[in-house]
């Protein structure tokens, strides 16, 4: 509930180093989780019941994607 926005990223060609620019540029604003996808589909399952609106993410998983969550 900290962060009730959520929106999905692709990270093709995103080095590391982008990627902690970018994470170091949200902190305190936001945050971005990356992982395996069958790790994410998982995680997102476990909360259903908490907010069913979130099984809506679940299609968009494919590929090399993360989420951003933010205020």
């Amino acid at each position: 509930d900290e962060f009730p926005k959520c929106f999905i990223v692709g990270a093709d060609n995103v080095g590391s180093r982008q990627m902690q620019t970018i994470r170091t540029s949200l902190r305190g604003m936001g945050v971005v989780l990356m992982g395996k996808n069958t790790m994410m589909r998982k995680a997102i399952r476990g909360h259903l019941e908490q907010n069913a609106q979130l099984e809506k993410l679940l299609p968009h998983i494919k590929g090399n994607v993360g989420f951003v969550f933010t205020k």
